[in-house]
């Protein structure tokens, strides 16, 4: 039955996104009088190149050789019409650290592809519109634990415990947006989600059993977001995604992330980001990210 539940609201949803996007894409070599007048794409595309590094010899205080490097893209594409907004968002990060004589080892690894359709009318729609989301998360390369062995199944340390779409998180929403100013933006309605784990042995650490790849759940969304230029060099993002399944309502899955980007000038950068997690079906701690690092920046658009 929930599977059949899940089918047919990805499949309403699969409608509603190819109506809004044929509806926004419509145009004509001859605009009429109060025809939708279709503004052009706009895309912001950022490429960072950050890096760390630390040479130590002969220190008597002890110290440790160490290189860290990450490669990061960001992208954001929208468009808006009369009535309808579209934003496409996303992220593609790959890093490694070294340390001492240590092999290189995943620091950072992430593809994120977010989008949303946003209806923009008048009277009670104009401040709270009604909304269609969706959101999917995965990762490159494979991850290792290098200290214990999770699964417990008498393998020494290091044991592998991700890897592309192991696991990889799918979302959709149908809700209202309250954006009452354009750096500020709070979305509220009813989701799914889809977490798939496609390599068998691990799928224990994300509470799925071994001949199961999909856990499906619905429930209601909640995410706020802001998006704000501070100083003419300063830029601060932050959202805060909470998951609420039906079945276990009490404590939401969390995803709290925040970034920092300063500009010292049009190519050196300073990007700070803290990221927090809570999901009782990975782990019953609450589970902490942060990271401080110079580096490159090129706007390709």
């Amino acid at each position: 039955m929930r599977t059949r539940t899940g089918i047919l609201f990805l499949t309403i949803l699969l409608m509603a996104c190819t109506t809004i996007t044929a509806y926004a894409d419509d145009d004509d070599d001859k605009p009429k009088k109060d025809s939708i007048v279709v503004s052009p794409w706009a895309a912001d595309i950022t490429a960072r190149i950050l890096a760390s590094q630390t040479g130590v010899q002969n220190w008597v205080e002890d110290g440790r050789n160490t290189l860290n490097s990450t490669l990061r893209f960001d992208i954001k594409v929208t468009q808006s019409t009369e009535k309808w907004e579209q934003v496409h968002e996303s992220r593609l990060a790959m890093g490694v650290v070294k340390l001492d004589t240590l092999s290189f080892r995943k620091a950072d690894d992430e593809i994120r592809f977010r989008s949303s359709f946003r209806y923009q009318g008048d009277g009670f729609f104009k401040h709270v519109n009604p909304t269609i989301a969706t959101d999917f998360s995965t990762q490159f390369a494979a991850g290792f634990n290098y200290s214990k062995n999770p699964l417990n199944d008498g393998r020494p340390a290091p044991v592998k415990v991700s890897g592309f779409f192991a696991p990889a998180t799918f979302a959709q929403t149908i809700g209202l947006t309250y954006a009452p100013a354009e750096s500020f933006r709070h979305r509220f309605g009813v989701g799914a989600k889809q977490t798939i784990v496609s390599i068998e042995r691990v799928r224990p650490l994300y509470n799925l059993p071994a001949d199961k790849s999909t856990r499906f759940e619905m429930g209601f969304e909640s995410r706020t977001q802001l998006d704000k230029k501070v100083f003419e060099n300063v830029h601060v993002k932050s959202s805060l995604g909470l998951f609420a399944a039906f079945n276990k309502p009490d404590l939401p899955d969390l995803l709290w992330e925040n970034q920092v980007n300063m500009k010292v000038n049009k190519w050196l950068g300073v990007n700070m980001e803290f990221k927090a997690l809570y999901d009782r079906d990975i782990s019953k701690a609450l589970q902490l990210r942060e990271s401080f690092s110079l580096g490159i920046i090129y706007d390709l658009i």
